[in-house]
């Protein structure tokens, strides 16, 4: 009965990923690996939730392919590596979609529909992928609890983060503040500095204005000071100018007035005008000026200078900076220290207020053109360009932000700064450079988190403030407000509740407030588990995390709310290590977009190439960090140049295996009594072993797939090759060479098949299950594991492990190598036999000796002393009759070869060979007959004119200058 079922010549890699994935499902093997290690000990991975409101692409199989690899790894090597799906329900993205679906847009409309309507459908919208996003996670081969996700609109979650900020509040850390923060005019809410930071774009166009802002005390005329300004409709909310106090500033003469700016400045004016007097800095602070416009003109101190030597810059500008306290962050501190107004003359809309008679009513960005005509013709305005620099936009909606000063809830992160860098620094990055680069950069530029949302579809701000005194209170679970996790806890429902102020007895009302949907996320390793409501044990097994693993920009995203929450919460890292991978782009480096129609569906690339060459492309590709260029042919060199080399060793062994009926179970020789070749690739085996755990203990996928990829070619291009013959010869009188031959390579293709599960978890089922029997029709061998991902992760036996063997065959293949290219600066064909090749160099071993003869195909093999520091092979290319016939009878059984394939003969059909030839070739043939014979499986040689009816195949052509007939029938 056969033991091993019949290779097909083509993978069909994605035919056979999709019956391995109902093979699968029908085992039940995932849930069968987990129950496999229960209670050993945990290897903690937490998935970082997507929003399921948007068909994934390309981009998210990237990072599920490496966050799919590692816990199969560890899985294997012996951990419990719980996968617990998540879902990110909250926040803009969703609101956004359902605002378009709607037609509606902005805060007035949401309300006017209703909000309990609003977000019932933001609700629903969450999973309208998931579908999707299921069907891509499958097909991937990542293996995820989809069953039991956690969602961030569940009320056990939000109730947990409740109590997070609670904890947070008790510590001092939560307070309400008036802060210039970024703003979305058209969201109509604050955003955190890391939402802030996703949004960044370059080359953004503006107008980059100089203004002149007259001196209400000025000897000798009209004397303005010089401001310069890229964003002219903050000036009607100008409240103040700031100078350097120990810088020089000059007075230039300029027509149409003086005008005083800083001396190392003098270059904006570009050789305009005459320096008439300068003056410190000092001189200049507490002196007024009159308000460029003379709409809603503050109460109070306001158009003063003021002393800023940590905000006046003498890089950029004028050393005179415009401020606006309502629209700067720095500017609204410089004001509040100097007892000058703050007044807003915008709108939470970005809109001019109404009572402005100039401008109300106007978009901000909008009224800059005629901000700057009106300028012009007051004679204020100095010059006025374009200029193209970095500006943010909303992550979401992509609207122009601006910075607005209101009042939000923040949580006073940079208290806690120092911790948060300590933390990081005990992190392990992969890439390195990122602890200390983008995250640790990020972290010593920290500020507070604003955390507070004026939207919708969130998690509700837990804040109940008393109407009469005022009192705050912050609540840390549901039942503090009468409630339960079986209630919905979002708005509006939870607007509702109304609580009793313990101060004076009056009504508290919840602040309307949500939080930032980013604060969800972080809390997903306690929030999960419903911590500290219950599974308080299982949460503290489990955090931190041991590994973690999402794209680049997750640094100020996912990262740092993770590390903040669990800093605050805890005073401990919220993960041991972090992938941090670039994005994907396109085969040019572009970025995907439809507008660009250069976007990949992850399923084409699947049903395609198969999901396994997409994950090993990306794993192979580049080293982490580095962006990630797809395209199909690209993806398509991966099956090519790797997958194929592997099915081939794979088929040749199964093909032979067959026809031999090779049993793995048997007794074999024992290792050390096996040729050379078969230790040295055993060793290699343990080499690439050792070198892809320590590659993967330490995060690196592409250290670890690139390790396999040169084993994998020493095997193919050096081991089999080498090894061909071993297989075909009959195994009588071998010594067991034979034997030793299947043994080794089952052996090698085995172990693969676990190496590979973690990575290419398909082929590697289909490769295992073939080898151990599972796939013929009978049963399966006692003690052998249904499925590869049941079986541990290799580990190198220390008996195959020989560094020795390894230098020697390296040293071989360099001297083959070295004798190759003597051939080939002598134009003679490796398969035209030499007489001898001396090695200059040290004596080769006796095996490695006949392998090199060989290789070189080379009679003899001498020795002489090094002619230099390195060995040498130096060639004796005089060619002999008796050679030269040899090497006809090469080139002959190289051609009768192709024309059994051509014949479609199994690889063991015996044939009979028709050889028509004359001269020198038919007495090649007649002197090497034998050689003939064992090369191309001949059972007899005819050497004679032939019926084209007596073949199955025939060729007529010229062999080295020999015209020649041959013709191949089975035996």
């Amino acid at each position: 009965m056969p033991r091993f079922t019949p290779v097909p010549p083509r993978a069909a890699l994605a035919e056979g990923e999709r019956e391995v994935l109902a093979f699968w499902k029908a085992a039940d093997v995932f849930a069968r690996t987990l129950a496999r290690r229960e209670g050993a000990p945990p290897f903690v991975f937490y998935e970082g939730p997507p929003t399921a409101n948007g068909r994934p692409g390309v981009h998210h199989v990237l990072t599920r392919a490496f966050k799919d690899l590692f816990p199969r790894y560890r899985q294997m090597a012996g951990y419990q590596v719980d996968r617990k799906a998540g879902w990110d329900t909250h926040g803009l993205p969703v609101e956004l979609e359902i605002e378009r679906k709607l037609g509606i847009s902005g805060k007035r409309q949401i309300e006017e529909f209703g909000v309990a309507r609003f977000n019932a459908l933001c609700r629903e919208s969450v999973s309208e992928y998931i579908d999707d996003w299921e069907a891509m996670t499958e097909r991937l081969g990542f293996w995820l609890d989809m069953e039991h996700p956690y969602r961030t609109y569940d009320s056990a979650y939000i109730e947990s983060v409740w109590w997070s900020l609670k904890r947070i509040w008790d510590a001092g850390l939560l307070e309400q503040d008036y802060k210039v923060v970024p703003y979305c005019p058209r969201c109509q809410t604050s955003l955190s500095s890391h939402e802030l930071s996703q949004g960044y774009r370059d080359h953004v166009p503006d107008p980059s204005v100089h203004v002149k802002f007259r001196l209400n005390d000025a000897e000798g005329g009209d004397v303005s000071l010089l401001a310069w300004t890229t964003t002219p409709w903050t000036l009607p909310g100008n409240v103040a100018l700031a100078v350097h106090p120990g810088e020089t500033y000059a007075r230039v003469h300029l027509d149409g007035g003086d005008v005083i700016l800083a001396e190392k400045r003098l270059e904006v004016l570009r050789g305009e005008g005459e320096v008439v007097a300068r003056m410190p800095g000092s001189a200049l602070v507490d002196r007024t000026y009159a308000p460029l416009f003379t709409e809603m003109i503050p109460e109070g101190k306001a158009f003063v200078v003021l002393s800023a030597p940590q905000l006046v810059s003498m890089d950029e500008g004028t050393g005179v900076v415009h401020t606006a306290a309502a629209y700067g962050e720095a500017d609204l501190e410089l004001c509040r220290r100097a007892g000058v107004a703050v007044r807003h003359v915008v709108g939470l809309d970005g809109c001019f207020l109404p009572e402005h008679a100039r401008y109300g009513g106007q978009f901000v960005k909008e009224a800059d053109p005629q901000i700057v005509e009106d300028l012009r013709a007051a004679g204020r305005l100095l010059r006025s360009e374009s200029i193209e620099h970095t500006y943010p936009f909303c992550w979401r909606c992509e609207s122009p932000l601006i910075y607005y000063a209101l009042t939000s809830w923040f949580i006073r992160t940079t208290e806690v700064k120092q911790r948060l860098l300590a933390h990081n620094r005990s992190v392990g990055w992969q890439p390195a450079h990122i602890r200390d680069g983008r995250m640790g950069n990020w972290l010593e530029n920290l500020v507070d988190w604003n955390v507070s949302r004026s939207r919708y579809w969130g998690t509700p701000l837990p804040i109940w403030i008393c109407e009469e005194c005022d009192a705050k209170r912050c609540v840390g679970s549901a039942a503090e407000v009468g409630l339960t996790v079986d209630d919905d806890l979002h708005k509006p429902f939870i607007d509702e509740v109304t609580l009793p102020c313990p101060g004076c007895g009056g009504v508290m009302r919840r602040c309307p407030d949500v939080i930032d949907c980013w604060y969800d996320s972080g809390a997903m390793p306690f929030a999960q588990w419903h911590y500290p409501f219950e599974n308080v044990e299982w949460f503290e097994q489990r955090h931190p995390a041991d590994f973690i693993c999402e794209a680049i920009d997750q640094t100020r995203g996912w990262f740092f709310t993770l590390l903040a929450e669990s800093t605050l919460l805890f005073d401990r890292p919220a993960y041991r290590n972090v992938i941090c991978l670039s994005h994907v782009v396109d085969k040019r480096g572009k970025k995907m977009s439809k507008s660009r129609g250069n976007i990949i569906s992850p399923f084409e690339l699947f049903d395609e190439f198969g999901a396994d060459a997409t994950r090993w492309y990306f794993y192979a590709s580049v080293s982490a960090g580095t962006e990630y260029r797809v395209a199909p042919e690209l993806v398509q060199d991966v099956v090519r140049r790797f997958i194929l080399t592997l099915w081939n060793v794979y088929k040749f062994f199964v093909e032979y295996a067959e026809i031999d009926g090779f049993d793995p179970v048997a007794p074999v020789p024992e290792v050390g009594s096996r040729p050379v070749l078969d230790r040295w690739v055993l060793a290699r085996l343990a080499q690439a072993i050792d070198g892809v755990r320590a590659a993967l203990d330490a995060y690196d996928a592409t250290d670890a797939s690139r390790i396999i990829e040169l084993f994998i070619e020493d095997v193919s291009k050096w081991y089999v090759r080498r090894s061909r013959r071993r297989f075909w010869k009959s195994d009588s009188g071998d010594g067991g060479d034979k034997l030793s031959a299947y043994a080794t390579l089952f052996t090698v293709l085995d172990t693969l098949s676990r190496l590979l599960a973690p990575f290419m978890p398909f082929l590697a089922e289909r490769m295992y299950r073939n080898l151990n029997g599972l796939t013929a029709d009978h049963p399966p061998i006692e003690g052998v594991a249904d499925s590869v991902h049941l079986t541990d992760f290799p580990v190198a036996p220390a008996a195959t492990r020989d560094p020795e063997v390894i230098a020697e065959m390296s040293r071989l293949r360099r001297l083959v190598e070295e004798g190759l290219a003597a051939r080939e600066t002598a134009r003679i064909k490796v398969r035209q036999p030499l007489a001898c090749a001396t090695v200059r160099g040290d004596r080769l071993d006796p095996e490695l000796e006949a392998i090199f003869a060989d290789e070189l195909n080379v009679r003899a093999v001498d020795y002489a002393p090094r002619a230099g520091e390195h060995e040498a092979v130096v060639l004796d290319t005089e060619i002999t009759d008796e050679l030269r016939r040899e090497g006809m009878v090469r080139e002959l059984s190289r051609k009768v070869n192709e024309l059994r394939k051509q014949a479609g003969l199994a690889l063991d059909d015996r044939i009979t060979l028709h050889v028509d030839a004359d001269g020198e070739l038919r007495r090649a043939v007649e002197a090497h007959r034998e050689h003939l014979e064992r090369e191309t499986l001949a059972t007899r040689i005819v050497l004679d004119p032939f019926d084209r009816e007596a073949v199955a195949v025939e060729w007529e052509g010229d062999l080295g200058g020999q015209h020649v007939r041959l013709g191949v029938a089975r035996a």
